[in-house]
């Protein structure tokens, strides 16, 4: 991410968000924003379960989402109720998850994110107020080392010579 402001609206992200990943299990923690309601609309068979900021209530919990959404949810949160609410989505949850959040207004930095894994993808800003957005994809949060490969760690070239 740049530290540019975007282009485009949190709504706008979270509608191409939605679209990219058109999840079929939903995780909404917070309230509800028009792009998901249009989300919706156009796919009648996805699954949103909506939940208030705070602990995952335990039928939630038990569940597993396509991906989970955070918006309006940290800034009502104390900051340690809010780590453990997010880490334990990533972990658990689900595989994919993008929060928009006002980071003056919940008290939070960009390292706390980063600390859960989680990559900055857009601030967007109004007047004085600036949102940012934080996504974590599962399968892409990080790239392979290149020391990470059968060449270092197999030695097919000692196989039947010693007995270890």
């Amino acid at each position: 991410m740049t530290d540019g402001v975007s282009q485009r609206t949190p709504q706008q992200a979270l509608a191409a968000l939605l679209e990219q990943f058109t999840p079929r299990r939903l995780l909404l923690v917070g309230s509800r924003f028009p792009a998901l309601d249009a989300f919706a609309e156009a796919h009648p068979d996805v699954s949103i379960d909506v939940v208030a900021p705070g602990p995952l209530p335990r039928q939630v919990a038990a569940q597993r989402f396509d991906l989970a959404l955070l918006v309006d949810c940290l800034e009502h949160l104390p900051k340690r109720g809010g780590l453990e609410l997010l880490g334990g989505i990533r972990n658990l949850n689900a595989s994919r998850v993008a929060v928009l959040a006002d980071l003056a207004a919940c008290g939070w930095q960009e390292t706390d994110f980063f600390a859960l894994a989680l990559s900055a993808s857009e601030k967007f800003q109004r007047d004085e107020q600036v949102l940012s957005l934080f996504t974590y994809d599962l399968h892409d949060y990080k790239q392979v080392p290149d020391w990470l490969n059968a060449r270092f760690w197999a030695n097919p070239e000692n196989y039947g010579k010693y007995w270890w």
